[in-house]
């Protein structure tokens, strides 16, 4: 299988694929509260044809790996036949969805039979006031109730996605309730840095992962332990005698760009190298004026050769995109 390496020696094969910028869920640190005002019209988001061939043609050039992501992924009509279209590329070794949650105990199901087999979702909070204050419409039973059903019909691993914003989701109840979830499920919980792509709130809402883990340690001993399948930028520890794991992932005070593996495609068809940058690549209009293997392989080859070497030479003032439009 051909290997795909940009100008700094980093193989990439991992793409990250947002299929919406559409949300059913208004949290804090990723939209406002109304919604998006720009939602993209419907002639310019890729259609899933349009993706399907783009994934088939990066498989061929090197690419090995897929997450969907969004807005809510989950929300678009006729995710579950795309998805069992993309599970049968028999070169795709490994595929993955985040979603919220929301629709996950409806979903489930036909997910896992269309060929998804390992699932993120994003919690977090486990307080459920907590959980309605950041998510602002959120029903935390509801999303529990998609993480139960995800381990009954087999998904493995279950990882859950919990950003973790300073004076309003950091207490020790919140920590201690993640703690005992690893006891009760064999879920692998990620407590992720606070990024700021949001314009109402800054840097000064992360707390640094360093300081999660002295947090954790008042409820048991911590040990280090090998990631689950799936393998991401998370430092994985695990308490004594607990059924999973947590993770911490520190893009802010100890970034992984030199492990970086990662392209990112818009649900607007532009190729993203670099989470912090504003920088994009157009792949929709290649794409619909050429042929398609040529259009890829020229957008990958472009990718590869302007990927920044890290955040340092990445990051503007501002970001003209909000998590939510760029694919979570």
């Amino acid at each position: 299988m051909p290997e795909l390496f940009d100008n700094h020696n980093r193989r990439i094969d991992y793409l990250r694929v947002s299929i919406t910028d559409k949300c059913n869920l208004r949290c804090i640190y990723c939209m406002p509260e109304e919604g998006l005002a720009d939602l993209k019209k419907h002639e310019d988001i890729f259609t899933y044809e349009e993706i399907e061939i783009f994934v088939y043609h990066a498989i061929k050039q090197g690419i090995s790996r897929v997450r969907l992501t969004g807005g809510e992924p989950l929300i678009r009509r006729d995710v579950v036949d795309f998805i069992k279209n993309l599970s049968s590329m028999s070169e795709l070794h490994d595929m993955s969805l985040t979603t919220n949650g929301v629709l996950l105990a409806d979903f489930a199901e036909d997910l896992y039979e269309a060929g998804l087999k390992r699932i993120n979702i994003s919690i977090d909070s486990l307080n459920h006031e907590k959980f309605k204050h950041i998510t602002r419409v959120g029903n935390l039973s509801i999303v529990m109730k998609g993480l139960q059903k995800a381990f009954e019909v087999g998904f493995n691993p279950v990882k859950i996605n919990a950003v973790v914003l300073k004076e309003i989701n950091d207490s020790p109840s919140d920590f201690k309730d993640f703690a005992k979830l690893t006891f009760d499920y064999p879920v692998h919980v990620r407590f992720i840095e606070y990024m700021p792509f949001s314009k109402q709130m800054g840097l000064d809402m992360c707390l640094p992962c360093s300081e999660m883990i002295e947090r954790l340690k008042k409820f048991g001993e911590l040990e280090d332990v090998d990631s689950p399948r799936g393998s991401g930028p998370a430092r994985y520890m695990k308490f004594r005698g607990a059924l999973g794991t947590i993770g911490f992932i520190s893009p802010m005070s100890n970034h992984f760009c030199p492990e970086c593996n990662r392209l990112r495609l818009t649900v607007d068809g532009k190729l993203k190298t670099c989470l912090f940058s504003n920088d994009e690549i157009d792949v929709i209009g290649p794409m619909r004026n050429n042929h398609p293997e040529k259009a890829v392989e020229e957008v990958l080859r472009e990718a590869l050769k302007v990927k920044p070497k890290d955040h340092s030479t990445a990051r503007k003032d501002h970001f003209v995109r909000t998590m939510s439009q760029i694919g979570g």
